[in-house]
């Protein structure tokens, strides 16, 4: 499969892998090697103009782990704008936010389990 991104991000995700932030790392300790439904997730990678959190793209779903300034208005604006593109690309997004993973990875896995399950059987 053929992801089109911005050469320009591939070094910037490399530096964001190096730097993730508590709630990320937590929910890499979750997801990384197919420990969700055998599903293979990858972490801070390019796609179209963005680099997105964590993605599947075999099943097309995209992990945003939201900070507090994604509450703020202009990001809120930001992210429906981003989330319509990759939306237009065949992503589903699936977003929490920091003190979610932080305090109840469990939780989040279980939403992620039922999002995971209720996708069309073609993926």
């Amino acid at each position: 499969m053929t992801i089109y991104y911005n050469p320009k991000l591939k070094n910037y995700s490399r530096k964001l892998r190096s730097q993730m932030t508590d709630a990320e790392l937590k929910f890499w300790s979750i997801a990384r090697k197919r420990q969700i439904e055998n599903i293979q997730f990858l972490r801070q990678r390019p796609i179209g103009k963005y680099i997105v959190d964590f993605v599947s793209l075999s099943h097309k779903i995209i992990i945003e782990i939201d900070g507090s300034q994604h509450y703020e208005e202009n990001h809120k604006i930001k992210d429906q704008q981003r989330d319509l593109l990759l939306n237009k690309l065949g992503y589903i997004i699936v977003r929490f936010n920091d003190n979610e993973v932080l305090s109840n990875i469990e939780g989040v896995r279980e939403e992620l389990y039922r999002k995971i399950k209720s996708l069309p059987a073609s993926l």
